[in-house]
């Protein structure tokens, strides 16, 4: 499908409710699945990966419906039995697109009494999985890959507790690890250089889990999950485009509503604080355990570049595409280093990232762990841009549309569904 954008004349304004966050999303169904008794999540997200997720866990005989099209009920005994819905033979359970649904699903099915095979599409089969199958080995499972890609075929053992000390911020990871120490022999500690997102911690602490932190450090003991309802706050990464729409569309002035502020996501609003923009967070709450608020966001003329780097990055990996667009209307340089894992992603988000923008006229170079962004520029358009199946690039390419001199084409747009499917339609009531 091919998407053409036009340069947005009127500013954008009103007010809008952003989608369900997607990690939380994820985690809310896996975790209420291990948790014995009822529960329902209100706001669950529609993206695809997050139904990756679900329908793997009623292949592991979990009771899952919809009430509505946004909340699910959730019915379980605390205990996962392997092909209860048939769909398969040999324990395969498919993860789609989705790396949040394969690598921590390995964490859970590794400590199990029965054997699975995690299948992915062919964009998740190139993306590493050998960063978890280390650190569930050295607790006692037993993975086969296809040289550290999936399909990843789990052999169900009984797993001891480990502590690990990653050289990747990793919040997959992190996660995975934890999920394993659940169901593990003795405590396990999780130690990463810097703190990645911690949805995981705060919902397993939420339902009842024996779990602590300490600076870098998370410990887990085996932990019997009690079931409560959970409220999905809006997703900040998919907030991301209209933030950054509203910061360099001219005369745009709005409110995001209902958004995720977990401190660990915010790397984006941090970001656009030094670099000058006009955003400000609104009716602060804690809700399931995160902490949400409104963000108000206006139009801002005077951006100024700078260092992205270290502890910044975790914090705002899923960002950093469309930072590159707002970092073209920032004056000076805008460096961002420490960011090699974007290779890694859906596609190689660093070389995919530059070569397209500079398509349009964006002066950007690419740098091997992450990329410069050279402005204030007026960007030329009047190109065709891939998405490589990356959702994220496809969002950041149409935010870049808005403010192109010409108009702009974008091939694979229909990969905004994979996490975003209501993307153009909320763009479209600000307009």
């Amino acid at each position: 499908m091919i998407k053409n954008v036009k340069k947005l004349s009127n500013g954008l304004k009103g007010e809008i409710i952003i989608p369900a966050d997607k990690s939380i999303s994820h985690r809310a169904v896996m975790f209420s699945s291990l948790a014995k008794g009822n529960c329902v999540i209100k706001n669950f997200s529609s993206g695809a990966d997050c139904h990756s997720t679900l329908n793997l866990f009623k292949q592991l005989g979990i009771d899952i419906e919809f009430i509505d099209k946004k909340t699910l009920k959730i019915k379980s005994e605390g205990i996962l039995k392997p092909n209860a819905s048939k769909i398969s033979h040999d324990n395969i359970y498919l993860c789609g697109n989705s790396g949040t649904t394969m690598r921590l699903v390995s964490g859970i099915l590794a400590g199990q009494r029965f054997d699975s095979v995690l299948i992915g599409d062919e964009s998740l089969s190139k993306r590493p999985m050998k960063r978890i199958i280390e650190p569930l080995s050295l607790m006692g499972a037993k993975i086969e890959s296809v040289d550290g890609h999936a399909p990843l075929r789990i052999y169900g053992r009984k797993l001891n507790g480990i502590n690990y000390f990653s050289k990747l911020a990793s919040a997959q990871v992190k996660s995975c690890v934890i999920l394993a120490g659940l169901n593990a022999e003795g405590k396990t500690t999780f130690t990463e250089p810097y703190q990645s997102r911690n949805h995981t911690e705060l919902l397993l602490d939420y339902l009842g889990a024996d779990i602590s932190v300490e600076g870098n450090s998370v410990t887990i003991a085996p932990s019997e999950l009690t079931a409560k309802d959970i409220s999905v706050a809006g997703d900040i990464s998919s907030a991301a485009f209209f933030i950054v729409a509203g910061l360099i569309v001219p005369n745009s002035d709005f409110i995001i509503k209902n958004v995720g502020i977990n401190p660990t996501r915010t790397g984006l609003i941090d970001v656009v604080r030094r670099m000058g923009g006009n955003i400000e967070i609104l009716n602060e709450q804690i809700i399931s355990g995160e902490k949400v608020g409104d963000i108000k966001v206006s139009y801002s003329e005077n951006l100024k570049g700078c260092i992205i780097e270290g502890n910044d990055i975790p914090r705002l990996i899923d960002e950093l595409p469309v930072i590159a667009v707002l970092a073209s209307q920032a004056e000076g340089e805008t460096i961002v280093k420490n960011a090699e894992d974007l290779r890694n992603k859906e596609a190689d988000r660093i070389k995919c990232l530059t070569g397209e923008l500079s398509k349009i006229g964006m002066n950007i170079e690419e740098r091997e762990d992450g990329f410069v962004v050279f402005g204030k520029q007026e960007l030329e358009g009047g190109a065709e841009l891939e998405t490589y199946h990356d959702h994220r690039l496809a969002m950041s390419f149409y935010t870049a549309g808005l403010i192109c001199k010409n108009e702009i084409a974008i091939n694979g747009f229909e990969w905004t569904n994979i996490s975003f499917p209501e993307f153009e339609t909320l763009m479209n009531t600000l307009k």
